[in-house]
């Protein structure tokens, strides 16, 4: 069973950083991370592709997130600057069973394995 691992999150004060991780056992997966603030939705904030080739991100999030891959740890990581207190929420790390290795996925029915979530508060 895959088990995608987050970690990183924390509490920052608003124009901070943070870097999450996510671990996934087992071979190298297409990634994405997905948010959740309390009484919304889950929502996509950004996916990678297998070979790390590609990248997608929310249009509101473009330039202040950025996604990547560390092989060597079988990481996905997100970069996440010039944070802002409407970015606090959950955050979930995702991994896609498919064999594409270009190719990303934006939508929750793309990944089969989700992580337990992280919590990243934005103070003001």
């Amino acid at each position: 069973q895959v088990q995608p691992v987050e970690s990183g999150g924390g509490l920052v004060q608003a124009g901070g950083s943070l870097t999450l991780s996510c671990a996934a056992s087992g071979r190298t997966y297409a990634m994405g991370w997905f948010r959740q603030a309390p009484g919304k939705e889950r929502e996509f904030v950004a996916a990678i592709s297998q070979n790390g080739v590609r990248t997608a991100y929310a249009d509101s999030l473009k330039g202040r997130f950025s996604i990547s891959r560390d092989y060597a740890k079988n990481t996905a990581v997100l970069q996440m600057n010039s944070l802002r207190p409407e970015d606090t929420a959950v955050y979930y790390c995702a991994a896609s069973p498919s064999y594409i290795i270009n190719y990303y996925y934006t939508t929750e029915n793309d990944y089969q394995y989700w992580g337990q979530g992280t919590q990243v508060t934005v103070s003001s």
